[in-house]
């Protein structure tokens, strides 16, 4: 792992997606092998029970379970995050704390989805989970997904705290994303697309979705550039742009695709989501498949 001030859970992580079962139950042996594949693939950590995670879908329980099991796959390997956000402050302390209980070593926190609320709102939610224990935070601002986007104003009070160290970023504003990297905030990557430019603006890494399948691959362009080749990560970069745009080009993207390509890469034995995702059909699964060979990550 490469951990540092500048990029506390490492550079390469992926929001990795939860393995079921055909009867829709969570396959903990088939998660753990998700989790293992992208730790011998590039990562240094993984995150679990984000949005690719289906955490919308599954239970406190479920969660606890998850993590466990993705925390005996990896060891010492690799960092392991929980995805505590949810858009209750009560229900997501109470996955703080059990993340802390099962060896976390950090939190992921998105902004309260759906119920909207203000910035004093938003900035109260994270208060009260950052507080609930001394597990370090990457905040996740997602607009896209919660209808809300975390003000400056937030961001400056809350690197005040202790705990809170990061942010996720999937804004895509980069003269913002500058501008909360010069309060403290290690940031990391939200969206594939935009990683390499990210990394011209002084980022510490990404949360990948792509990096199911290319995690080696994100290593090297990650690498490439911090080591001053920048021709040679463009080069990477460039070439995984068939990846990018099959992973994220489907509506539902994210759990569907990321296992579908597991299936494709002969990690997992199935796509199995549940609602309400369905998983990717025929021709959807083709064109995946298209573009993971064109970027090369497909080579049976």
């Amino acid at each position: 792992m490469t951990n540092s001030p500048e990029a506390p859970f490492g550079r390469v992580l992926t929001a990795m997606a939860t393995a079921f079962h055909d009867d829709g139950s969570v396959d903990l042996e088939g998660t753990a092998r998700v989790a293992a594949h992208l730790v011998e693939h590039g990562h240094d950590g993984v995150v679990v029970s984000g949005t690719t995670g289906e955490s919308p879908t599954t239970s406190v329980a479920e969660d606890g379970q998850i993590l466990s099991a993705v925390r005996d796959a990896v060891g010492d390997r690799a960092t392991v995050v929980a995805g505590v956000g949810t858009n209750s402050t009560a229900h997501s302390v109470e996955l703080a704390e059990q993340a802390q209980k099962l060896g976390a070593d950090g939190l992921l926190l998105v902004t309260p989805y759906y119920n909207k609320p203000g910035q004093v709102g938003v900035l109260h939610h994270f208060r009260q989970v950052a507080e609930a224990t001394d597990v370090p935070v990457m905040l996740y601002d997602v607009p896209g997904r919660t209808g809300t986007q975390i003000s400056l104003d937030v961001y400056e009070q809350a690197i005040a705290w202790e705990s809170v160290v990061a942010v996720k970023d999937a804004v895509g504003d980069f003269a913002r994303g500058v501008k909360i990297m010069q309060m403290g905030y290690a940031l990391y990557s939200g969206d594939d697309v935009n990683t390499l430019g990210w990394l011209a603006h002084g980022a510490a890494g990404v949360v990948s979705v792509v990096g199911h399948a290319a995690g080696d691959e994100t290593r090297a362009m990650i690498d490439a550039f911090l080591a001053g080749d920048h021709a040679g990560a463009l080069e990477i970069f460039t070439r995984l742009l068939p990846a990018i745009d099959a992973v994220m080009g489907v509506p539902n993207y994210g759990a569907t695709t990321a296992k579908a390509a597991l299936q494709l890469l002969g990690v997992l034995d199935n796509r199995n989501v549940r609602g309400p995702l369905v998983a990717l059909d025929d021709d959807e699964l083709a064109a995946l498949r298209a573009g993971l060979a064109a970027s090369g990550l497909l080579r049976n």
